[in-house]
C-alpha cells in the first residue's frame, strides 16, 4: 500500500461482519471487481416540491444532470487516480454522479486501502465478500466522493411480501376489486405512464403475465420490459418471484395502458443504489413513478450506503418521479431482536411515499372494516412503521405529531406516509409460475399507490411528482383514517400515525384534491 499520500476515510463506509458470519479466506487477488463510486453533486442543492401546490420540475433529464450532476473536475481527478492503479472505468454518467471501475481485488484492495475476504454465513448457507475496514481515498480525492459501493457485496435487503398461510377466515381480492374498494377513479388507465419497478432477483414469465391480464378481462395489458443493472437479469424459478410478479400483476391491473419497465439488480447495496439511480436519470424509458418492494432496516445499511440512495431518491423528488416504497413486514422493530424500534429503509427516506398495511374486509363494493395489519401472534407479520433514526423530521410531517424515536428521541422522519390493504388473510390473487396464489405485504401497496399515481398523472396531464408535500396539507378528505390496531409498539390514531401513516386512499377525492392544487398552481 502506498504511503507517499495521505489517505482520507471516507465517513460511514465500515462495515460489520454480519453477527453469525465466519471467515473463510482471503479473496484471490485476481478475482475481477466491480465498485460504483458516488460523487457530490455540483452547484447547490436542487429544489424539491414544497408546501400543498404543484411546482414545476426540471424540465429534461439532461438540463438536471447539467446543474446537478457530477463535478466533472472531481470525475476526471478519480479516473486518472483509477488509471493509476491500473483498474478500468466501465461506465460513466456524470448526471447521476456514478462511476464504475472494474479491476482484480489486489488493485481494489490497494486503491481504497481495505482488506476483502470471503464470509460464510452457517445460518443461510450463503457466502458473500466482506470488506474489513474504512474505504478511504487520498485526501485531495476524499471531499468529492459520498460513496464506493461494491467492494461488499453481502445481500442487504429482503422483498416485503408475504404468501398467505391456509386459514378459514381468509379472503383475497383482485387488485381490480382493491381498486374499485378504494374508489379509484374510472375512464383512466394510466396512458403515456411509465413506471419502474426496482427488484434485487427472481423474475417474471410474460406468458404468466398475459394470462393473468386476459383473467382479468383486460384484453391490452401493460407493455413489460426487463432492463439489466450490474449484469442483474429476468430470471424466474425462484423464491423471490412472488414478488416481481406481484409488483407487476398489481401495478399492471390497476394501470393496463401504462408502460412498465422492471430493472433487474443484485442484492447488494451497490446494485440497489445503482437500480433507483439508472430508472431515475433513464432518458430513453423515463419512468414518471418508481416502485420498491425491497428494504431493511436503517441500522444495516452504511452512512455511506443510505447517503447514496438518499441522494438518488432526492434527484427523483426534483425530477418530479414519485417514489413509492414498502413500510416493511415486520412491526414496529422491522424484524430485528434487540427490543428495540427500527424503521425500514428505502421507506424511511424523506423523499419516498411510504407505504403501511391494513387488513380489509368488505361486503360487495363497500368496505365493512379497515384496521391496522398485525398477525405478529401469528408469525404472520405486521406493517412497518416508526421513526428514522438517521434522517430528520421533514417540514411536511411538522404537523403531524410524529413522536420522537423512543430510544435515541430524535425527532426523525415518521413512516409510513399512507397505507393500503396488506394483510395476506386478506391479500391479493396473483399468478405466479403457473399457480394461482394469495399473496399479502406492503410489497402489495407500493405498486398498488404506484398504480393510482399513474392514473393521477394521466388526468393532471402531468406527473404529480414529490407526493408528501402535496398530500400532508389535505386532511382526511382524500384518505380513509385507521383508527384501530397496532404494529406492535406503535398505535393507530386519528390523523397521521406510525401504523398506516394519513390512511388509505379514496382515489376519487385524492385526484380532485390535487386537480385543484394543479389549478391554484396553473392561476397563481
Amino acid at each position: 500500500m502506498s504511503n507517499s499520500r495521505k489517505w482520507i476515510p471516507i465517513p460511514g463506509s465500515e462495515r460489520q461482519v454480519v453477527s453469525d458470519a465466519k471467515y473463510v479466506s482471503p479473496v484471490q487477488s485476481d478475482d475481477q471487481i466491480k465498485v460504483t463510486v458516488i460523487f457530490r453533486r455540483r452547484g447547490n442543492e436542487p429544489p424539491v416540491q414544497s408546501g400543498g401546490k404543484l411546482v414545476p420540475h426540471f424540465t429534461t433529464r439532461e438540463q438536471f444532470g447539467q446543474a446537478h450532476g457530477a463535478d466533472p473536475n472531481d470525475v476526471a481527478a478519480l479516473e486518472r487516480f483509477a488509471h493509476s492503479h491500473h483498474l478500468t472505468v466501465v461506465e460513466r454518467h456524470d448526471p447521476s454522479r456514478r462511476l464504475v471501475l472494474a479491476g482484480p481485488a489486489a488493485r481494489m484492495q490497494e486503491a481504497f486501502q481495505v482488506e476483502l475476504g470471503i464470509y460464510d454465513v452457517p445460518r443461510t448457507g450463503a457466502k458473500y465478500r466482506g470488506c474489513h475496514g474504512e474505504v478511504s481515498l487520498p485526501e485531495e480525492l476524499e471531499p468529492g466522493v459520498i460513496a464506493v459501493l461494491g467492494l461488499d457485496n453481502r445481500p442487504i435487503a429482503k422483498p416485503h411480501f408475504r404468501r398467505r398461510k391456509p386459514r378459514a377466515s381468509a379472503t383475497s381480492f383482485t387488485p381490480l376489486q382493491i381498486a374499485s374498494l378504494y374508489q379509484f377513479p374510472s375512464g383512466l388507465t394510466g396512458d403515456g405512464q411509465t413506471i419502474a419497478i426496482i427488484e434485487l432477483g427472481g423474475g417474471y414469465q410474460t406468458s404468466d403475465l398475459d394470462t393473468y391480464f386476459s383473467s382479468l378481462g383486460i384484453k391490452n395489458g401493460p407493455s413489460v420490459t426487463a432492463v439489466s443493472v450490474d449484469g442483474g437479469t429476468n430470471s424466474p424459478g425462484g423464491e423471490a418471484d412472488g414478488e416481481v410478479m406481484l409488483d407487476i400483476e398489481v401495478a399492471g391491473a390497476i394501470a393496463p395502458a401504462s408502460n412498465i419497465a422492471v430493472y433487474f439488480a443484485p442484492n447488494t447495496d451497490q446494485g440497489f443504489v445503482d437500480a433507483i439511480s439508472q430508472a431515475v436519470h433513464d432518458t430513453t424509458r423515463k419512468p414518471s413513478i418508481i416502485s420498491i418492494s425491497w428494504g431493511a432496516p436503517e441500522d444495516s445499511w452504511t452512512a455511506q450506503s443510505r447517503d447514496a440512495m438518499n441522494a438518488a431518491l432526492q434527484d427523483a423528488a426534483a425530477l418530479g418521479v414519485t417514489v413509492t416504497v414498502a413500510a416493511g413486514d415486520n412491526g414496529s422493530t422491522d424484524g430485528e431482536s434487540d427490543n428495540e424500534q427500527h424503521a425500514d429503509f428505502p421507506a424511511a427516506s424523506p423523499y419516498s411515499l411510504a407505504c403501511g398495511g391494513t387488513t380489509l374486509h368488505a361486503d360487495g363494493n363497500t368496505i365493512t372494516s379497515e384496521t391496522v395489519w398485525n398477525e405478529l401472534s401469528e408469525n404472520e407479520g405486521a406493517t412497518g412503521g416508526g421513526v428514522s433514526r438517521y434522517f430528520a423530521l421533514p417540514d411536511y410531517q411538522k404537523d403531524a405529531k410524529v413522536p420522537v424515536q423512543p430510544q435515541t428521541k430524535f425527532a426523525g422522519r415518521g413512516t409510513p406516509d399512507v397505507s393500503g390493504n396488506a394483510d395476506p388473510s386478506t391479500g391479493y390473487s396473483v399468478l405466479v409460475n403457473g399457480q394461482n396464489e394469495i399473496i399479502g405485504g406492503t410489497s402489495a401497496v407500493s405498486p398498488l399507490w404506484a398504480g393510482l399515481i399513474a392514473l393521477i398523472n394521466q388526468k393532471l396531464g402531468k406527473p404529480v411528482g414529490f407526493l408528501n408535500p402535496l398530500v400532508y396539507p389535505l386532511g382526511s378528505k382524500p384518505f380513509r383514517d385507521i383508527t384501530k390496531g397496532n404494529n406492535g409498539y406503535y398505535k393507530a390514531a386519528a390523523g397521521w400515525d406510525a401504523c398506516t401513516g394519513l390512511g388509505s386512499p379514496d382515489g376519487t377525492a385524492l385526484v380532485d384534491a390535487l386537480q385543484g392544487s394543479a389549478q391554484k398552481s396553473t392561476s397563481a
